[in-house]
Order: C-alpha cells, then structure tokens, then sequence
C-alpha cells in the first residue's frame, strides 16, 4: 500500500517538507519513526523527557553566523558549542548565533523544529563527535513537535557534516 508525503507526515508529525526530504535521501523509512508529541519538544531537555532518553541522545541543530554567513552545527543535547572553537574550525574572525529570521530563511524551519538536514538552502555543517557516543540520536523532525531516531554517523552523512570538536569544555 502507498501512501502520499502528506498523509505520512500527517501520521507521523513530521514537517511534510522534512518527510519529502527524507524520501529524497531514501530514508523514507525513518517516516513512520517520528515521533510527535502533545508538547513542545523545542529544547533538549523537553526532548529528553518526552522521548525517555538521556539528554546526550538529543541532537541540537543549531544556526550560527560566521562573519554573516549561517552554517549548521549539529551538537549532542547535553553540551553547549564553544563559539571559539567553531570561529578557529571555520576560519572566521566572528560567530555569533544567527537571528530567528536568518535560522528560518536559511532552513526553512523555526526555531526548536530545525532539523539536521532537508533545509531550504545548503550551508556549511560542523557535527561535533560527542554525537557518535551513542547508538541512536534524536533529531528535530521540522517541527517544535516531533523528533525521529537516527544513527549519528547516518545522521552526519545525510547532512554531509564535517565531524569536528567544538564542545564548550567544562573544567
């Protein structure tokens, strides 16, 4: 039985352009693995709860600025990006978080909802290592709703990230 992007991504809660973009990658499996939830599962934390797993398992697609130009860093939910280090990886003299009308009109998506990839325009994707400490990741689905499973080297790939360093360090 076939079913259309829309009805699976109305099933599944993921944003019907993120269930496109999935079957584009030929993961249109992944689909039917979203999970949507009642609340907000914007941050982190709310996201850890939601799906009973550890903070670390979340994966954060984060925008920021260098020197004006957005690119993407995907980092494990416990820890924070260390702006110096992302500045040093890219080469920039300046990074800063991108604005919220930057993040949607270079993904396509808002804020708490960004997935790691099937963005509106391509950027540059830094994928810190802490995200292959684990078996499986979970990632915005386009949606401040809903989130879907992935392995991270899958997930690093599919967004063709650059695996990288740039964990804020706690001492």
């Amino acid at each position: 039985m076939t079913t259309t992007a829309a009805t699976d991504a109305g099933n599944s809660g993921a944003h019907p352009r993120f269930a496109e973009a999935l079957r584009e990658l030929g993961l249109g499996h992944l689909v039917e693995q979203v999970r949507r939830f009642p609340d907000a599962t914007r941050t982190a934390t709310e996201a850890a709860a939601a799906v009973g797993c550890e903070m670390s398992q979340i994966c954060k697609s984060l925008i920021f600025a260098a020197d004006n130009v957005p690119v993407l860093v995907l980092m494990d939910g416990a820890s924070r990006v260390d702006l110096e280090l992302v500045r040093k990886e890219l080469g920039a003299d300046k990074v800063t978080r991108a604005k919220v009308d930057v993040v949607r009109d270079t993904t396509g998506y808002a804020i708490g909802g960004v997935p790691p990839f099937g963005h509106k325009t391509r950027t540059r994707v830094l994928a810190d290592r802490s995200l292959l400490e684990h078996d499986v990741v979970w990632a915005a689905a386009g949606t401040p709703y809903a989130v879907f499973p992935i392995a991270p080297e899958d997930l690093v790939a599919h967004a063709d990230g650059t695996l990288v360093d740039v964990r804020e360090r706690t001492s």
